[in-house]
């Protein structure tokens, strides 16, 4: 077992990817329930969850921003990818400003369960730059192929072990 395991996960499965669920679900949730906060369903506590999820989803980011962060280091400078990835790190570390800002103004809607304008477009314009970079990522992953190990033969125990073999540290 390697150090690095920890922080960037085993060969074929690194940590970034599943932290970005947590992150982007709960980013989601947020979005569904300002919408339906701003529409007059259950308002007060769709208000309510609209800035708690927004709180959870600014919490995961930290991990999940470190780890990218992490694989990002690993990226050959100048290459087509390393330039995809640092547009999808700058992408994503914009909407998390946007995120966080909808947070910070939206706190008084958390505590009167009404969410104003401010917050709600924040929110908006935040998700739709979140889908961007998840877009970008998406291209890290299923174009470039990044941490990916297409071990198409490799029997379905050995896939799901999470003891690393030699053909995954390879």
């Amino acid at each position: 077992m390697k150090l690095s395991y920890l922080w960037r996960g085993l060969p074929g499965h690194p940590l970034h990817p599943p932290l970005t669920d947590v992150t982007i679900g709960a980013y989601t949730f947020a979005l569904v329930a300002v919408i339906l906060s701003k529409a007059g369903v259950a308002e007060h506590a769709a208000a309510r969850a609209w800035w708690l999820a927004l709180v959870v989803a600014l919490a995961s980011s930290a991990l999940t921003v470190l780890t990218g962060f992490v694989e990002w280091l690993k990226i050959t400078r100048g290459t087509p990818l390393f330039r995809t990835a640092t547009t999808h790190m700058l992408v994503m570390a914009t909407a998390s400003v946007f995120f966080l800002l909808a947070a910070t103004f939206g706190h008084a809607c958390y505590v009167d369960a009404d969410v104003s304008i401010g917050p709600f477009i924040l929110t908006i314009v935040g998700f739709a730059v979140l889908m961007v970079g998840g877009w970008l990522g998406g291209a890290i992953t299923y174009i470039y192929g990044m941490r990916v190990l297409n071990l198409v033969d490799e029997p379905a125990s050995r896939a799901a072990t999470p003891i690393p073999t030699p053909e995954k540290d390879d």
